[in-house]
């Protein structure tokens, strides 16, 4: 595979029934979206910044959760961080653009000119989901709580999207996600830290009530997509392999800041309500 072939057609469009079953459910699975010898190369990239072992980068104290360099301060139980270098690597940009045409059609957000709003790259990581049986040095070896992440991105509007690739084929077995579907409509349900070792479900009894798409099964070239407000959560990988996955966040293009510390974004040069637009936020779609 050479450079050429990743640009030119990373990835497909989206549907109109695609955007259509984003805004029914809050996640919308996209099968054959992104060109396997993409992915292929994507997996190669995390390989050799994270080890074999997805367990090989190396360990940051001084970092915060997710970080915008892609360290931990803390284990995260669910999966280990890494960083991609996404804006920078010749691979990985052209897919990232390409995710920002289709992440402005499926935000749906509409202008009085009808050109519709443009969509801002927010944070891309490789997260890959270690191996349940073995001990990690990073954590990130367990199951993932059911949660939604709006509240940690510390941004004033919803219409933000995770774009979740992942890097071979998986199925339920691997830790795949379930959706509660349709929970993005209950609005704002707090962070994940404040339901007392429990999860949404437990908080919020009645999302079980709106039902749950199946754990998710993809093909090597399939993603799925949610909303920043979509409760979601994954079961442990019981494989004995990493579960290799790539994320990359996008907001909408008049995203503005909340006021709030976030470890996504150096803050301490800003104001409340300041909007997302300088070279850390580009425009992508």
């Amino acid at each position: 595979m050479t450079d050429a072939t990743v640009v030119e057609s990373p990835c497909r469009a989206v549907t109109a029934e695609e955007v259509d079953h984003l805004h029914e459910f809050g996640w919308v699975k996209l099968k054959r979206f992104v060109d396997p010898d993409v992915v292929r190369r994507m997996l190669e990239i995390a390989r050799e910044k994270m080890g074999d072992d997805a367990d090989s980068n190396p360990l940051d104290p001084g970092a915060g959760d997710a970080a915008a360099d892609g360290a931990n301060q803390d284990p995260i139980a669910y999966f280990n961080v890494g960083q991609s270098s996404g804006l920078t690597d010749p691979v990985m940009r052209p897919l990232i653009y390409e995710v920002g045409k289709n992440a402005r059609l499926l935000q749906r957000r509409s202008t009085a000119d009808g050109a519709g709003v443009g969509v801002r790259y927010y944070a891309d990581y490789f997260v890959p989901k270690l191996p349940s049986s073995k001990p990690s040095r990073h954590g990130g070896n367990g199951p993932t709580a059911f949660h939604q992440d709006f509240i940690t991105f510390a941004v004033d509007r919803s219409g933000g999207l995770t774009f979740w690739f992942p890097l071979e084929s998986y199925g339920p077995q691997a830790g795949t996600m379930s959706f509660v579907n349709g929970s993005h409509r209950a609005g704002v349900l707090g962070d994940y830290t404040t339901y007392g070792g429990g999860d949404a479900l437990d908080v919020f009894p009645e999302l079980r009530e709106l039902g749950m798409s199946e754990q998710m099964t993809y093909e090597l070239g399939d993603i799925s997509v949610h909303t920043h407000l979509t409760i979601h959560g994954a079961s442990a990988n019981t494989l004995d392999r990493p579960r290799w996955g790539y994320l990359l966040a996008t907001q909408p293009a008049d995203v503005c800041w909340n006021g709030s510390p976030t470890p996504n974004f150096d803050s301490t040069a800003m104001t409340q309500w300041q909007p997302l637009d300088d070279e850390r936020f580009p425009l992508i779609g």
